[in-house]
């Protein structure tokens, strides 16, 4: 039986690897097929990106046998004009409320992305990373938010489980 650990992002081999698993499900390399059943990730960050946001507060990651199989990214709202296709989602977060505060006001961070590698999925990872999250930010942040494409059902479904509500529903 594998053995996962849970920890953070802590070297520059980590975000390449970290970039690897990103890069082999991002859901243009991806069958309709894979997308549909096993999920896909939407955004493709760069090194210097990755690298910057991690500083703050690491990405956290899963390993098995010494390689990432799972991350999970940290976005804080000050790399919110960053990555073109994550402005609008700024945007509506910045004119949400949220148990009649408004989110923009909160202490909030972003979980950029999820992802797990497909030998790993079904076996906790997800909720592992989700769970690694919440320990080492919670003392720092009110809220994790995300954005989940109506079309990653895998996603939807995961998110779900380990307990996040859904705050809207928009097209862009």
């Amino acid at each position: 039986m594998t053995q996962y650990t849970f920890t953070v992002a802590r070297t520059d081999a980590d975000l390449q690897e970290i970039l690897a698993l990103q890069k082999n499900n991002y859901k243009t390399r991806l069958t309709a097929e894979e997308a549909a059943s096993q999920g896909f990730v939407s955004v493709e960050h760069d090194f210097l990106l990755l690298k910057a946001m991690n500083a703050d507060y690491p990405h956290i990651i899963a390993k098995a046998d010494g390689q990432i199989v799972g991350y999970a990214l940290v976005m804080l709202p000050k790399f919110g004009d960053a990555i073109e296709i994550l402005l609008p989602m700024f945007a509506r977060i910045n004119r949400l409320e949220y148990r009649g505060e408004a989110l923009k006001a909160s202490k909030y961070f972003v979980m950029g992305q999820i992802c797990v590698e497909k030998i790993a999925r079904g076996k906790g990872v997800f909720a592992g990373l989700y769970a690694e999250m919440q320990r080492r930010m919670q003392t720092d942040f009110d809220y994790i938010i995300t954005e989940i494409s109506s079309r990653n059902a895998r996603s939807l479904r995961a998110h779900a489980k380990v307990g996040f509500r859904l705050l809207e529903k928009y097209r862009v």
